[in-house]
């Protein structure tokens, strides 16, 4: 059975030590390609990271990955991407309306009438619903965060 392991804690309790791969895999008693391999985010098996707890003196469940933590970090890495390309979605929108309502407004100084009144009016609702949805998606993401952390 195959575990995953803390890359980045081993990599660091190494490095804090101060200790090079091939110190550590001699340490351990596994081969050195384990330990890159390991390093690299691959799975590992039971017995290399019994192997590289003892190195270390620890229980060997605490070079494994949380699966709460886990879950918890794609959580927000995922609610970061979607909240990005919201805000990105609506500058352009932002972008978009100022320069329509400067071409509106010069049809309708042109005209010497009211002709893209609605056309201003429906834009600017749609603008505002933009807006709320992106404030509403902001909410929900923040409220999301702070309970996967918990």
């Amino acid at each position: 059975m195959a575990f995953k392991a803390d890359a980045a804690k081993i990599k660091r309790w190494r490095e804090e030590r101060h200790w090079s791969q091939e110190h550590l895999a001699e340490l351990a008693g596994i081969g050195l390609r384990t330990v890159q391999r390991i390093e690299n985010g691959e799975q590992a098996s039971r017995d290399s990271l019994t192997a590289l707890a003892a190195a270390f003196q620890v229980d060997a469940l605490a070079l494994c990955v949380d699966p709460e933590e886990e879950a918890a970090r794609t959580i927000r890495t995922k609610n970061a991407k979607v909240t990005a390309s919201l805000r990105l979605s609506l500058w352009i929108h932002l972008a978009s309306y100022v320069l329509g309502m400067i071409i509106f407004t010069g049809i309708n100084i042109g005209t010497g009438s009211s002709v893209m009144l609605w056309a201003t009016i429906w834009w600017t609702v749609g603008a505002a619903a933009h807006i709320a949805t992106t404030v509403i998606v902001e909410v929900v993401t923040r409220f999301q965060n702070q309970h996967a952390v918990s």
